[in-house]
């Protein structure tokens, strides 16, 4: 993998600074249906439809920003945790970066074909909701496991 297109190592403390807070805030939203009033406004909008109104084409409409910002927050520290390099990045943890993505694509795509066949209507839409940011959670996942147990291992030999 080219580490020429990886972050900085610095970027990864703020990424888990933005990360962890606007995970937990997000489920927050979603559990509790949640929204600052104070952020309702007008947002320009390429298409809406919604089930009362008629559609809208390159218009403004009201909505609320407090689910937008979380989520943008939660990709920006997601982004800067999966692609910033590590403190000693080598062609091994770069074996192992690129190893957990094809994992953590395989396994995205395989949740996303089974919920194609089982979910429909609304609660497919959820499931579309949960899949912008689930190849990102998979691919951390699994590339701090692999780490873990490699340096896991590598303390048991010595």
């Amino acid at each position: 993998m080219n580490t020429k297109l990886l972050l900085p190592h610095q970027f990864k403390k703020t990424g888990w600074l933005l990360l962890i807070p606007s995970a937990l805030f997000g489920m927050f939203i979603l559990i509790f249906d949640f929204e600052f009033s104070f952020l309702d406004a007008k947002a320009f909008t390429i298409y809406n439809h919604g089930f009362i109104d008629p559609p809208t084409i390159f218009w403004l409409i009201n909505v609320n920003y407090t689910p937008t910002i979380s989520g943008f927050i939660f990709l920006v520290g997601a982004i800067l945790v999966a692609f910033s390099k590590e403190k000693h990045e080598d062609e091994f943890i770069a074996n192992i970066r690129l190893a957990s993505l094809v994992w953590a694509t395989y396994v995205n795509y395989a949740i996303l074909a089974f919920c194609f066949l089982f979910f429909y209507n609304f609660q497919f839409g959820y499931v579309m909701l949960f899949n912008m940011f689930t190849i990102l959670i998979f691919f951390i996942l699994r590339f701090y496991y692999s780490i873990y147990k490699t340096r896991k291992v590598l303390r048991h030999e010595e």
